[in-house]
């Protein structure tokens, strides 16, 4: 018999992944949806912000400084990418755009292995997100997952509000429908757009910095998940943040799913199938969504 509190325990885990993967996608969904460009670095700038958080908190001793200080170096590193490489793609085809991308992401993780070498850096919980809170009576669930919940939420929110309600999000869905009209009313487009790319870069390293203390941080991390995220932007609609979120969710829960297994056979039979079991019902999932909404849950135009 399954135990509520499994149940429980298994939730949050999923909603905890899901709120890392929609920090991870939202930002691809922004590049993807409003400038029209497939780029497959994207898990790159998760790797980056990563090391460079790891890197400033064995200096410094603090979790905090290292995020506050990766999040605009990683900034900067996406600025400098879209500037050097990426503005010349904005004309060209997808294909161009993902050969470019790839020959990035290998770039990069070879320089992350000349700069930082091939041992994976650790980074530890912030005391203060130390611990566990009880939940319910018996039922303890660590603090830093919780915080990682509530991020994802609050990033949501304030994506809602940016590219919904205010007159940079009216420019920038503006200058995804109709570029020209935008320039005309004396709008520098390849600016916003630059902007708009350094946004998902701060998305991506958040997402890399807020795994690091429950994952290792070593070259080639965001290629995995560079893979997940590219099925929730096409469960949730290519375009739409608030696809992107609700698919997050979705892919969170069911790739936690089988960790219920624990409860119905044997450990070792559950731990050697329940990674097996959750990586195929994600991409079911996402093939019975394509099935009946091939436009994804809530395309761009309606999302």
């Amino acid at each position: 018999m399954i135990s509520w509190t499994l149940v429980l325990v298994q939730t949050l885990n999923g909603l905890q992944f899901g709120m890392m993967l929609f920090l991870f996608a939202a930002g691809l969904t922004l590049v993807l949806g409003i400038m029209n460009l497939v780029n497959l670095a994207h898990g790159s700038l998760y790797m980056l912000g990563a090391f460079f958080a790891a890197t400033i908190q064995h200096w410094s001793g603090s979790f905090l400084l290292g995020l506050l200080l990766a999040l605009p170096a990683t900034f900067t590193a996406g600025v400098v990418i879209e500037f050097l490489v990426l503005r010349t793609l904005y004309v060209r085809d997808h294909l161009d755009q993902v050969l470019a991308t790839f020959g990035l992401i290998l770039f990069l993780n070879e320089l992350v292995r000349i700069v930082w070498g091939a041992t994976p850096l650790y980074m530890a919980i912030p005391p203060a997100f130390s611990g566990s809170v009880a939940l319910l009576p018996g039922v303890n669930y660590p603090v830093y997952r919780l915080s990682l919940i509530l991020l994802g939420l609050a990033v949501a929110l304030f994506l809602y509000l940016l590219v919904g309600k205010t007159k940079v999000g009216m420019l920038v869905r503006a200058g995804a429908a109709n570029r020209e009209m935008v320039e005309a009313i004396g709008v520098d487009i390849r600016l916003l757009f630059t902007a708009v790319f350094g946004l998902g870069a701060v998305l991506a390293a958040l997402a890399g910095i807020m795994i690091g203390p429950i994952l290792s941080v070593e070259s080639g991390m965001g290629d995995g998940m560079l893979i997940i995220a590219l099925v929730v932007i096409v469960i949730g609609g290519i375009g739409s943040i608030r696809g992107s979120f609700l698919a997050a969710i979705v892919v969170g829960l069911v790739a936690f799913l089988p960790g219920l297994l624990v409860a119905l056979m044997p450990r070792t039979i559950a731990d050697a199938l329940g990674p097996a079991l959750a990586s195929m019902l994600i991409y079911v999932v996402m093939a019975v969504v394509l099935f009946f909404r091939p436009q994804g849950l809530f395309p761009a135009r309606s999302g």
